[in-house]
């Protein structure tokens, strides 16, 4: 297996942390590193879709009730705009 090495900055702390967790459980701190970083572009694609679908699912949810409130306000709309041309043409506006 040809490899390339990876280099990544952090904090003593942090890299104190990674030494006991590989030891403790007899791995080394790349193993512990390449299967963390494997999990987790695995399970970030997943995320994204999970939440894509999320979202798919929002978006149905909420667009009826858009088109709903746009209906209501066009009507609430031309009711103003008709008591205001009553008012301009020196009628009393309808109810």
């Amino acid at each position: 297996m040809q490899t390339e090495r990876v280099t990544f900055l952090t904090s003593p702390d942090h890299k104190a942390a990674l030494d006991a967790f590989a030891a403790s459980n007899g791995k080394s701190v790349g193993h512990v590193l390449r299967a963390a970083s494997t999990r987790y572009l695995v399970e970030g694609e997943a995320d994204e879709e999970a939440a894509l679908a999320l979202l798919v699912r929002e978006v149905e949810a909420a667009v009826p009730l858009m088109r709903a409130d746009i209906r209501d306000t066009i009507a609430s709309i031309k009711r103003a705009n008709d008591a205001v041309d009553a008012v301009l043409a020196g009628e009393r506006p309808r109810a």
